[in-house]
């Protein structure tokens, strides 16, 4: 039997509900749970998909193919399992199953609302593929009373009513914020919110208190006595100086301790916190840095490349050094007084990161011909890797070499992918049909050439499974002349069709690849990629 545990957020935004999930699962996992986590999004697009980077922050990409919230990339991140499309679901989601079951006649002339049609449907996602985990944590996106939330808030209400005692736990998070001006925290925010959930039926049994400053004890049964919790259920959470001490912060507090109580659970094993006190001690103590240039054109918003962010981190901890990350518009390179070379000689290696759109393209061209007429470490991911193939196009002698994703060319050195071959079989795209859900998607194989760089980054695999979000493909027909070029196809998909991975044998390092590996990245197991781009990033830091 699975028990639920519901984390909803007050007061503000961004107070950090994700990475307290991916925490407390984390320490429930070390306590030799099986555990599993949702997001609920309250937002009316059936997923992030066609949602800009500005907006909403990366899309984080699962192996069956789903476009979710980037924080189930922080859940993966954490504990290690594999999330599957039900484990993200949005109001647009819901509404559009909805909708199609009333459009067929399935409602049989009743009346569709939100109760009791929308919470069912909620509460059948939550209820759904339970599998043997013994713990389901699920998080509300938003802040209570949030108007599009409420439905979320009614099927919790629900379920908290139709399941077993002890079987569910509340947990709030809200914000303890410190004035200035009268030297003191205050508690009256989490009181209102507290309240606030309360009008929807649903009472907290854990208050998270974010905080910038030490929470005292008085305050502690302050907020315990107004909110009716008890005192030992008010967890203080304070800033960190990393993501990753936060599992442990949280431990120290008694974060997983009082869930288990809530649950009446008291002989619980005490955590194997190993692989945490590892981790942190790899990313606080590193003996070197290196500092690698990313020249993409969503980074005025970090959460644009959160994963990338975070498998770089990973990788400077296989190496026990720290990975300085010099964010660059790729649309500098593009300007008249744009200096590529003030911009890129500092740099111990450059990435040129996904992406969609010509915006900024000619930039990341520029940055691929940098790195290698220069021999400086570089890594390409998805358009990256296109850059790269167009870049080689073009010192082949085809100078009017691009993609079709930025208009019509003479050379359609990349070009929309209209089919492929998938587990399920066939795939089918229309070139001007839907954007949403359209692309290439998930977890696909790639064959590795035997002896390639590629291929031993891969400790000698020859086949390997890596996750797509592409709608672009480099054109098969342009292999010969990019290979006599110099650039080598070193990976393609296992019938041959769709090239996978390309790098240059006469460089250092230069390796493009059309997935992106930054999905499976995990600070205690680092993607062998980022470690090996780091490893030549350090390589080069010796050199200069």
């Amino acid at each position: 039997m699975a028990r639920y545990i519901f984390i909803t957020g007050g007061v503000v935004s961004s107070l950090g509900k994700g990475l307290m999930a991916a925490s407390l699962a984390a320490l429930l996992q070390a306590r030799g749970y099986k555990v599993r986590i949702r997001k609920f999004d309250p937002y009316l697009n059936v997923d992030p998909g066609t949602m800009s980077p500005y907006q909403h922050g990366e899309v984080y990409v699962t192996d069956d193919g789903a476009e979710t919230d980037l924080d189930l990339g922080h859940y993966e991140r954490f504990t290690g399992v594999s999330a599957h499309q039900s484990d993200n679901v949005t109001s647009g989601r819901i509404y559009q199953q909805i909708i199609t079951r009333e459009r067929r006649g399935d409602y049989l002339g009743a009346t569709v609302q939100v109760i009791p049609h929308v919470t069912d449907a909620i509460k059948q996602f939550a209820l759904a593929d339970q599998g043997d985990h013994d713990f389901i944590l699920c998080e509300i996106g938003g802040t209570v009373g949030d108007i599009e939330s409420l439905p979320f808030m009614e099927a919790i209400r629900q379920m908290r009513n139709g399941l077993e005692p002890l079987q569910t736990l509340s947990i709030h998070v809200t914000l303890v914020p410190y004035i200035a001006a009268a030297g003191e925290l205050k508690t009256k925010p989490t009181q209102h919110s507290v309240r606030e959930l309360a009008s929807l039926g649903i009472k907290p049994d854990m208050l998270l208190c974010r905080a910038e400053r030490p929470i005292p004890e008085s305050d502690r049964r302050k907020i315990a006595q107004f909110c009716n919790v008890r005192a030992e259920a008010v967890i203080p959470a304070l800033d960190a100086p990393s993501i990753y001490s936060v599992p442990l912060q949280y431990h120290g507090e008694g974060l997983d301790r009082e869930v288990l109580r809530g649950f009446g659970i008291t002989d619980a094993p005490e955590p194997d916190l190993s692989r945490w006190y590892d981790v942190v001690d790899r990313y606080s103590n590193p003996e070197g840095e290196v500092t690698i240039g990313v020249v993409g054109k969503y980074v005025g918003l970090p959460d644009a490349y959160k994963s990338l962010n975070e498998a770089l981190v990973h990788g400077g901890m296989a190496h026990r050094v720290k990975v300085n990350i010099r964010w660059i518009d790729a649309e500098v390179f593009e300007q008249d007084d744009g200096d590529i070379a003030a911009q890129l000689e500092p740099l111990h290696a450059i990435l040129v990161p996904g992406g969609f759109g010509e915006r900024g393209s000619e930039g990341k061209i520029a940055a691929v011909r940098f790195a290698r007429q220069r021999k400086v470490p570089f890594f390409g991911i998805c358009l990256g890797m296109q850059m790269a193939c167009i870049e080689g196009a073009r010192e082949a002698g085809f100078a009017a070499a691009s993609s079709t994703e930025f208009g019509a060319t003479g050379e359609p050195v990349v070009g929309i992918i209209t089919e492929w071959m998938s587990e399920a079989g066939l795939q089918k795209r229309a070139e001007d049909g839907d954007l949403g859900g359209t692309m290439r998607l998930g977890a696909y194989d790639a064959a590795l050439t035997g002896n390639s760089h590629v291929s031993r980054i891969y400790h000698g695999a020859r086949t390997i499974s890596e996750r797509h979000r592409h709608r672009y493909e480099v054109n098969s027909a342009y292999i010969e002349p990019l290979e006599k070029q110099g650039l080598v196809f070193s990976g393609m998909s296992p019938d041959g069709l769709l090239p996978e991975i390309v790098e240059r044998p006469d460089h250092p390092w230069f390796v493009g690849v059309q997935f992106h590996p930054e999905l499976k990245s995990k600070p205690f197991d680092p993607h062998p990629l980022f470690s090996g781009f780091v490893g030549a990033a350090l390589e080069q830091a010796r050199l200069v």
